[in-house]
């Protein structure tokens, strides 16, 4: 595996998904699985209460270069200042609106988030490390 790092201009073309969070393990990172009273992560064994998970930030672009079209994945606290919350915090608003709404899906994200997160994004240029 090649482990050198570089930066990489490019402009997003697309937000490839509308769940911009995820509960994660505070050992591994990795997705955790919640039921309503507990959490499991399969990757390194960790469980605790559902009350207790962490979220984390997890934005699937489509990007482009001057040569090349790349999906790539932000994971993490450097997403904070484009949304202005900390995952946590954004969940927390997320499940809020959607127990407003009378949506089931206490994942969802609101319509006005996932136009909000491409008006932010799409037709902009980042540098991303890669």
């Amino acid at each position: 595996m090649n482990s050198v790092r570089r930066l990489l201009a490019a402009s997003v073309i697309s937000v490839q998904n509308s769940c911009f969070i995820y509960p994660a393990c505070q050992k591994c990172f990795s997705r955790l699985v919640l039921d309503s009273r507990r959490f499991n992560c399969l990757k390194c064994g960790c469980t605790g209460e559902a009350k207790d998970a962490r979220y984390r930030y997890r934005l699937s672009l489509k990007i482009a270069d001057t040569n090349d079209l790349f999906d790539i994945t932000v994971f993490g606290s450097c997403l904070d200042p484009f949304f202005g919350v900390t995952a946590e915090n954004l969940q927390r608003c997320i499940q809020d609106l959607n127990q407003l709404s009378g949506e089931t899906n206490i994942d969802a994200s609101p319509e006005v988030l996932v136009q909000a997160v491409e008006n932010c994004f799409i037709g902009k240029r980042f540098l991303f490390g890669v």
